[in-house]
Parts: C-alpha cells; structure tokens; sequence
C-alpha cells in the first residue's frame, strides 16, 4: 500500500488560527502555480475528471443506476481518485484501469507535489445519521483552487468554511432531495463561499431512471441564480487563472456527451 501523508485538524487553536487569517487567501500548494489551466470532463452526476499539470484526477466514479442509469459507469484512466462517499451507487473503484492512488478519507495528503485535503461534512440533514459522512475535496492544478463538494447536504459551518476557504472552482450539487443541496441550499453555500466559478452538479438529466430518480432538473437553480452569466459546453471547459472572471462569478453548465 503507497504510503499516506495525513494531517488532522483538531484543537481550538488550530481553529483560532485560522480564523484569523481567514480573510487571506487560502492556496494549496502546487508545482504549477503560475500560469497554466485544467480541462474539467463531466462523466455524469457528480463525476468529474481534472486534467493539467501534468496529472489526471477522477471524483467520485459511480455505478450507473437510478439517476445515473443512463451514464456510461466512468472506468477512465486517471492518476488519482478522490470518491466523497461510498453508498451502493457511490465511490465505485472497481473497475477503473491501471493503479491509481485512491483517497477517500478526510485529511491532508500529498501526492505529485501537490496537496490534497479532504474535508468532512454530512451527507444528509439529519446529522450524517442517514447516509454518513461527505468528502468535499479541495485541491490547486493549473493554479486554481478547485472544490468540489461531492453530496453535501447540511450547511457550512464556520470550521469547514475556514478549512475549504475561497475556491476559484466549485462544483456543488443543486438538484436536493435527500442527499444533497436543493438550488436554494447551493445558492446559499455559494454566496458564502464566494467562488469565481460555479459548476453545478448532482441535478436531473436524460440519463435518470424515471421511476428511481428523485432528483431535480437544473432549471430552478439556474433561475435562482438571476442575472449571473452562464456558459454552456458540450462535456467539458477548460479554465485557466487568466480566465476567472474579474470580478463576481459566472456559472459554468458542463454537459454530457451521450
């Protein structure tokens, strides 16, 4: 097994530190920090692959049933895995081609002179007493701060706001129900984390088992979202620092190529 790097945050000191220096920027090291640029591929759901810096990075492969029945299951080459839960149709590894790293644990890791950092949160409204516990991760290629909040369904506390500080990239489940942020949720988390990007996930499609899937479409967000612009791509974007907005956010709609 390839040795792991783990760090637990604990303490209120640790928490009285970071609040003080909350209003700084929050940069995970990287060996491509200036310039650069990372394709994002949607593969379905909350199922995304990082590409740039000389890395590939796979979260949260899935098994294709109810919301997901009509995705191809995401068996993509990648140099690390990073899953945010592991239910019945969740962080699904088998599969998956070559020998990957696979993280799914809360912590801080290392892996290619680059920091990783698993983040804790619940996976329902009911204090994780339903479906556990969540994985948001949070990382920097093509330097960006990227986060991605796998199925987090419970509100942001000020401890987790501090430890996933100011994204450039978030990616955030929108379509609710029992498992993850409704649009209201997710516009709530935004404007309290203040990102420059927003990919939605976790929302309706084509590809959903009509009589399995109670997830919603992603139209009520988008209008909730008001006059924020919104850019549509096929599968994939390729976002780079030079190209963050300058000032507030924009939406970024990431489809999937059937």
């Amino acid at each position: 097994m390839k040795r792991r790097t783990f760090v637990q945050y604990a303490g209120l000191s640790a928490l009285s530190a970071a609040i003080a220096n909350l209003a700084a920027p929050t940069v995970l090291p990287s060996y491509a920090q200036a310039g650069g640029s990372v394709t994002i591929k949607s593969l379905g759901h909350t199922c995304f692959l990082f590409t740039g810096s000389g890395r590939s990075i796979l979260v949260n492969p899935f098994r294709s049933i109810g919301c997901t029945a009509g995705y191809r299951e995401p068996n993509v080459a990648a140099d690390l895995v990073m899953i945010s839960s592991r239910l019945f149709d969740e962080g699904v590894v088998s599969g998956l081609p070559g020998d990957p790293r696979v993280l799914g644990d809360t912590g801080i890791y290392e892996f290619q002179n680059m920091q990783v950092q698993g983040i804790a949160t619940d996976h329902d409204r009911f204090g994780g007493r339903r479906f556990g516990t969540n994985v948001v991760w949070r990382w920097n290629q093509g330097g960006l701060n990227i986060l991605h909040m796998g199925g987090a369904a419970a509100p942001v506390t000020l401890e987790q706001q501090i430890l996933m500080g100011r994204p450039d990239v978030l990616l955030i489940p929108v379509g609710g129900r029992v498992k993850a942020y409704n649009a209201q949720e997710a516009k709530a988390t935004i404007e309290l984390l203040n990102p420059k990007i927003v990919i939605p996930t976790h929302y309706r499609t084509a590809a959903a088992d009509a009589e399995s899937c109670d997830v919603s479409g992603l139209d009520e967000f988008l209008a909730l979202m008001g006059d924020v612009p919104i850019r549509r791509s096929t599968d994939s974007t390729t976002l780079s620092p030079a190209s963050l907005p300058g000032e507030g956010l924009r939406v970024e709609v990431i489809g999937y190529a059937f």
